[in-house]
């Protein structure tokens, strides 16, 4: 079959390499109708993470049709119309047993290579996934859509840890795929303002466009206190993660407020512990999807949650590198590709 692999940093070959076969019973195989290119991955094809070693062939947001299932493979056929999770579960570790199955002890991730496991991806004709994290598509719902379950379970998930009340405000810092996103899921949940932090000036524009009240440039960040009359707000998502949105973010949580941390840039940032702990602030850690699947396939079928206008383009996958370059380079202002096998 044909593949996209990242045979060295900053280098992606088109190539034919060996059709995957289902090695344990629980195992699907899956033709790939759609893979989409996350932010990780390009960290990944740089060398910036770690945790993309050549060679390896990436990717975990997409979808595709079942091939083939495995002998004890019970919930799907083949011909099923599928997408799946990123996060590959054991089902055996304390926190698996206690329902967290993204913090599972053993936990492994598609298209990652790293120094404590490797696991090929989806930027390929054909991919294994374990059927306990594959699900099927909503009757309408694209295969281009599909793709966006993933990162809109990311958006959802860190949403869920700290809901808004219905009138309540809240912000977002950060108005990349996953703020957009959860500027979505938030529009679905609360009648209070929504406040959008992004220093690019179009990206504050699609913010406005996605459900967004105001988007304002981190220089201008006390705004937040006057449109709010010097209350703040009680909850901040940060969706960079890194030190200057974090820092932002906890200056403009209310006391006794929330800052539920999305993003994942840097290993390490520097905060203001003192406003911190004097303040009362809580910071949430928000790590993957712990079963919003199923909510945000339903919303994206419905038409709750649309996603079609964070499409910037579907290419072919043989062209995979040179879009893999446009997004590195932040050219033509890219939200979200998606390569077709």
């Amino acid at each position: 079959m044909k593949a996209l692999v990242l045979t060295e940093y900053k280098r992606l070959e088109f190539k034919d390499v060996p059709k995957p076969v289902i090695a344990n019973p629980t195992e699907v195989l899956v033709k790939i109708e759609a893979a989409a290119i996350c932010g990780s991955d390009v960290h990944g094809w740089d060398g910036s993470t770690g945790r993309r070693k050549p060679p390896i062939i990436m990717g975990h947001e997409g979808s595709g049709i079942v091939e083939e299932v495995g002998s004890l493979v019970t919930g799907f056929k083949a011909g099923d119309r599928v997408t799946f999770d990123s996060t590959i579960f054991c089902g055996s570790c304390s926190f698996c047993r206690s329902g967290l199955f993204n913090l599972c002890d053993n936990r492994r991730v598609l298209g990652v290579s790293c120094e404590e496991y490797r696991r090929d991806g989806i930027f390929a004709e054909y991919a294994i996934v374990e059927e306990r994290v594959l699900f099927h598509l909503p009757e309408g719902l694209s295969f281009t859509e599909a793709a966006f379950a993933e990162p809109a379970g990311v958006a959802a998930h860190a949403v869920s840890l700290a809901p808004p009340k219905l009138g309540e405000d809240v912000a977002v810092v950060g108005a990349g795929l996953i703020g957009l996103l959860i500027i979505k899921v938030l529009r679905t949940m609360t009648a209070g303002r929504i406040f959008a932090i992004e220093v690019d000036e179009n990206r504050r524009k699609k913010a406005l466009e996605v459900g967004a009240d105001h988007a304002l440039d981190p220089a201008d960040i006390d705004e937040v206190a006057t449109l709010t009359a010097g209350a703040l707000v009680p909850t901040v998502f940060e969706a960079v993660g890194a030190t200057g949105p974090i820092k932002t973010a906890i200056s403009i949580a209310r006391k006794g407020g929330t800052v539920v941390l999305v993003g994942n840039v840097s290993p390490q940032i520097e905060i203001p512990l003192q406003s911190v702990v004097t303040r009362q602030i809580r910071l949430q850690g928000s790590c993957a999807i712990n079963g919003e699947y199923p909510a945000v396939l339903s919303m994206m079928a419905g038409g709750t949650l649309d996603v079609r206008d964070l499409v910037s383009t579907t290419a072919p996958l043989s062209e995979g590198e040179a879009w893999f370059k446009k997004l590195y380079n932040r050219e033509e202002d890219l939200l979200k590709v998606v390569l077709i096998p």
